[in-house]
């Protein structure tokens, strides 16, 4: 079986998957984009992925493409990893979190960066920055509230929402939040700097 290679570039939810494959010690080839030059725009990216976008994971059976679906391909794939419950209504409470991650605060973070997919006049991306720190504080409210059980996202069990956790709550700071008023997602980060597979992927 050949490796599956992992498209992404730096500073984005790609690397949630990156932390994955590490955990769930798979063998695996990258890929970085450089965004600033617009790789994910060229003819030879798009025709692996055609939304322009990372991540993208190139399996033995085809490509995948969004944060949740590859963190679940993941964690099935290499179940030798235990990387998500085998539970079917734990499995869905993390598909759940997951899901909230990729619609709600990823979106709302892209509000301050991506202004031009939702409008085209610069008062309204001006407009849409200045709401960010707002809408992302009451994300993390609804993550620290009702979602972080602890230690870990699905609590006793790490899975790969804390992959993905870890990631976009490291958006927080240039969002203009400060993680210090969410205490449990602020030790979430902690734990999660002391693991091998996160330090391996940030490096």
């Amino acid at each position: 079986m050949s490796a599956p290679t992992l498209y992404l570039a730096p500073g984005t939810c790609a690397l949630a998957v990156h932390i994955a494959l590490h955990e769930a010690r798979a063998g695996h080839e990258l890929v970085r984009l450089d965004f600033a030059a617009q790789q994910q725009r060229s003819p030879e990216y798009l025709a692996i992925n055609p939304k322009g976008r990372v991540p993208a994971l190139v399996t033995e059976h085809g490509v995948l493409t969004e944060t949740p679906a590859l963190l679940a391909y993941v964690a099935q794939r290499y179940a030798q990893g235990q990387l998500a419950p085998l539970d079917p209504f734990a499995f869905a409470r993390m598909q759940e979190f997951n899901s909230y991650l990729a619609s709600t605060v990823h979106v709302a973070h892209a509000h301050g960066r991506r202004g031009s997919r939702w409008a085209d006049d610069p008062a309204s991306h001006a407009d849409m920055l200045r709401k960010v720190p707002q809408t992302m504080a009451e994300c993390f409210g609804v993550i620290e509230d009702h979602y972080l059980q602890g230690p870990w996202v699905l609590g006793e069990q790490y899975s790969v929402a804390d992959a993905y956790l870890f990631t976009l709550s490291g958006w927080l700071r240039s969002d203009g939040v400060d993680v210090a008023q969410f205490p449990k997602v602020a030790d979430h980060r902690r734990r999660m700097a002391e693991r091998p597979a996160v330090q391996r992927a940030l490096a």
